[in-house]
């Protein structure tokens, strides 16, 4: 994702984020913790990526997450089924938990299409609206009534009007073919209702370094090309890439673009932590004082995929019926978890303690993107297939006024197995 990302900012000068969907297995908890403090959202994928998953599935996920990425439960508010594959059962059982969203449904007719579904994210008070084919049964016609539980639909790329695509797209034909899809497809968002539009990425396809993998290069330098088309192009300068829990503050509260630095959601706040060590998923002051969690136990999963953590090792790999094993406190070092009251940049697990030392807001004056303030400088990160830059990003510092825009217009969503990239068109 940092190919990706690096450098792009909205137009209020802030650094554009991703919604992670994170599962347990083959996780490394204190990259999980690293997003979180960077201001990324984390949400739910279960435990093992189990289709239709169990409610041991998703709150094991939630509990591993707040235990051992050190992120608060109120901040682990998403959810998105392996595969897709979710019944009604499982949106009972989300909003039970009180999760504010599920982002599980698709939508598979397009903008153009007087019958489209390519809704706004909706809350379930009259049912759902999406997957209403048969396939999944006893949901829309009103069912099920979940007042105040959203759904995020994702939104299709479309090689044709009946030829959709959704997750990894650019594994369906070459980087070229794939790109006019997403144009063609972002345009037709943002010149009708102006529906989020989605991008959704499994990392593998994206990661550069893989062991055994080629690096997908042309595919990296393809989407970084879209995402100059759609993110600095100066025809769509009110264009902004988002979390979902950005969308859905405006979804709440939406007011113009020109006001969105009244959302706090929309800020971009730098935690103000003066310790020099501490684990806390600031890279440069904890590289020091991370644990690496590998099992004594021979046989145990977690020898197959050790990891690193702030607040604890676990004595063997959590699973959905022991999500939460004792620490491993051989060594004398056990960790205190986080507490509810504190937030992660903020909590020392070592020394037990919440520092409360508060952020220093670096949001800026909102301005269109182009106008001096896409970047802090120039990404070079989008280049053509021959490897020519093309990034068009432009130091801050040039003039450029307020913009009354009504709707923010782009989001960037993604995940840890499944990520997602929302664009508000």
């Amino acid at each position: 994702m940092a190919s990706l990302m690096n450098g792009r900012k909205n137009p209020n000068g802030c650094p554009v984020r991703a919604t992670y969907f994170t599962q347990l297995a083959y996780t490394n908890y204190s990259m999980v913790t690293d997003w979180y403090v960077a201001g990324n959202d984390v949400a739910d994928h279960t435990v093992t990526h189990q289709a239709q998953p169990s409610t041991g599935e998703i709150s094991g996920n939630l509990i591993a997450l707040n235990e051992l990425a050190g992120i608060p439960f109120r901040s682990l508010g998403g959810f998105r089924a392996p595969y897709l594959n979710y019944t009604r059962d499982t949106l009972e059982s989300l909003n039970k938990m009180q999760f504010v969203y599920d982002s599980s449904s698709s939508s598979s007719v397009p903008t153009t299409d007087a019958n489209s579904d390519a809704f706004w994210p909706y809350t379930l008070d009259n049912g759902m609206a999406n997957d209403c084919s048969g396939d999944i049964p006893n949901i829309c016609s009103g069912e099920p009534k979940l007042p105040g539980f959203w759904e995020i639909p994702m939104y299709s790329v479309y090689e044709s009007p009946t030829l959709p695509h959704l997750m990894d797209p650019w594994l369906d034909a070459s980087p070229d073919k794939v790109l006019g899809w997403m144009q063609n497809t972002f345009l037709d968002h943002y010149n009708n209702n102006k529906q989020p539009f989605g991008m959704y990425s499994h990392p593998i396809h994206i990661a550069t370094g893989y062991p055994g993998l080629g690096d997908p290069t042309q595919t990296v330098n393809m989407l970084n090309r879209f995402l100059d088309f759609a993110h600095s192009n100066s025809s769509m300068s009110n264009v902004w890439m988002v979390t979902n829990t950005q969308l859905l503050a405006w979804m709440r509260n939406p007011v113009p673009a020109s006001q969105l630095n009244t959302l706090d959601e929309f800020k971009c706040q730098t935690p103000d932590v003066q310790e020099a060590v501490i684990c806390n998923g600031m890279p440069d002051k904890q590289n020091t004082v991370l644990q690496h969690c590998i099992s004594d136990t021979p046989g145990d999963s977690l020898n197959n995929s050790p990891f690193y953590t702030c607040y604890g090792c676990p004595t063997t790999q959590p699973t959905v019926d022991q999500p939460s094993p004792p620490q491993n406190n051989a060594t004398g070092s056990i960790r205190t978890r986080i507490n509810a009251s504190c937030d992660t940049p903020f909590w020392d697990p070592i020394a037990g303690k919440c520092l409360n030392s508060g952020f220093t807001d670096e949001t800026r004056s909102i301005g269109a993107n182009g106008q001096g303030i896409t970047s802090t400088g120039t990404t070079g990160t989008a280049t053509d297939d021959s490897g020519t830059k093309i990034d068009p990003f432009t130091t801050f510092g040039s003039s450029g006024g307020a913009a009354d825009l009504l709707v923010p217009r782009l989001a960037l969503v993604g995940a840890s197995v499944a990520a997602a990239l929302a664009v508000f068109a």
